[in-house]
């Protein structure tokens, strides 16, 4: 593993209604990095903290809900490469989770909405995501490279392990 690489993790939370099925929980981001974009629950992992405390703590801090360590369920991880912007590259742990406490609210850094996992609004996503989000909604556990063009946006190369 590249070391200059930020640790991150992404948590999706699932839900199942009558209207629409399936239903994952992502939000429209407010300030920072993706700024306008609809992006999934997550961020860094601060020093001394375990992936799953980083996934607890980033879902609460951008929704409000309170998800518990132990029905957090590994999904994967996404290395994700800017060879343009260095600085910028991520060493991500995906996480879905079915059970939850709370309804999602507003932060500062996100809006938080329930779309259907059949139909995300992937243009108004990063790029690379129609690459990998239908294998995380199937449930498979995946391994990825995604390497990002030189304009830090859209995809170069996207490599499954």
């Amino acid at each position: 593993m590249d070391f200059r690489a930020s640790p991150v993790v992404l948590c999706f939370l699932f839900r199942e209604t009558e209207q629409d099925g399936r239903e994952v929980l992502m939000g429209l981001k407010k300030t920072g990095f993706g700024l306008g974009r609809v992006v999934t629950l997550g961020g860094h992992i601060e020093p001394g903290e375990t992936p799953e405390q980083a996934a607890v703590r980033e879902v609460e801090e951008e929704s409000g809900v309170v998800v518990a360590e132990q029905d957090l369920r590994r999904a994967g991880t996404i290395e994700w490469i800017f060879p343009a912007q260095p600085g910028l590259d991520m060493s991500t742990v995906l996480f879905r989770a079915h059970r939850w406490a709370g309804e999602p609210g507003e932060t500062d850094e996100i809006l938080p909405a329930w779309y259907p996992a059949t139909d995300l609004p992937y243009s108004r996503m990063w790029p690379d995501s129609a690459h990998w989000m239908p294998r995380l909604l199937s449930g498979d556990y995946f391994n990825a490279v995604i390497t990002i063009a030189a304009d830090n946006v859209n995809v170069a190369s996207v490599d499954f392990s």
